[in-house]
């Protein structure tokens, strides 16, 4: 047991150094130890393209990652661009060092743990700290209301450099009231922004991620609209937010709610 619920660790069958982290049965992670650039699960596919686009290839970033789970994007950060100094901020302590005695990471890369609320420990850090901050947080299978407002997008936003970029997983499903607020809550506050889905999650079809990469500068949408569309499932990238938001007002501390939780059947499929 850890904070989170019941942790369990799953040998990948076609992959010799491959684990999956479940949490109450569902997948919260996989890693590689053998390849840390593998990722199984899609949206993390999502997540690590536009990391991969935000700057020249191989240069190392400062990335702040709330939540952790297996560390799953720190291990292919620090493979893709060594020497990058990242830090993690994971609220579940005995989930941390199961991790790190279990399923532990390159000694040289400069990854750092911190246990604490992801929130909180923003609140507390210098300005400009950060080139990206990957925002991947879960209580369960919901992200908490409190990282769903304006205001923390105020305190990412302060501790990102003025170029850089704050890449959000957004889970939600029919009719992605969800989604749309939380697209207008990141841009009330980082207005140059793009959504890449699944393109039946994008039209409300089914539940499933959103990945929203938000900055101060226009997104290099071309690149990742090739890279969605490689993708062993294809996504795609939606830029007319505007539209995609249909006019909801940005969340705030006072009215933002936690994630929906998604249905059942979604963990028996994921990918």
């Amino acid at each position: 047991m850890v904070a989170s619920g019941l942790a369990e660790l799953v040998p990948d069958p076609d992959r010799g150094g491959g684990w999956t982290l479940l949490l109450d049965g569902a997948p919260q992670s996989h890693v590689d130890l053998d390849d840390p650039t593998y990722l199984e699960f899609e949206y993390v596919r999502r997540i690590a393209a536009a990391i991969d686009l935000v700057a020249p290839a191989g240069t190392p970033l400062r990335v702040l990652h709330l939540g952790g789970g297996a560390l799953t994007l720190p291990r292919y950060v620090a493979a893709t661009r060594p020497g990058s100094p990242q830090r993690v901020v994971e609220i579940d302590g005995p989930l941390v060092e199961l991790v790190r005695s279990a399923l532990p990471w390159d000694a040289r890369a400069k990854i750092r743990v911190r246990v604490g609320d992801a929130r909180e420990a923003v609140t507390g850090m210098r300005d400009e700290g950060y080139d990206v901050v990957v925002v991947d947080v879960f209580a369960g299978a919901r992200t908490p209301a409190h990282l769903a407002s304006a205001e923390f997008v105020r305190e990412v936003a302060r501790v990102l450099a003025p170029d850089g970029w704050m890449i959000a997983n957004v889970a939600d499903g029919p009719p992605l009231t969800y989604a749309r607020t939380q697209v207008a809550t990141i841009r009330s506050v980082l207005p140059q922004a793009a959504l890449v889905a699944d393109a039946a999650v994008l039209r409300g079809r089914r539940f499933g991620n959103l990945v929203v990469l938000a900055g101060r500068t226009p997104p290099p949408v071309d690149k990742l609209a090739r890279r969605a569309a490689g993708d062993w499932f294809p996504g795609r990238v939606e830029i007319d937010l505007d539209r995609f938001s249909a006019g909801r007002p940005p969340a705030t501390d006072v009215d933002a709610v936690a994630s929906p939780t998604p249905p059942e059947s979604l963990f028996s499929s994921r990918t």
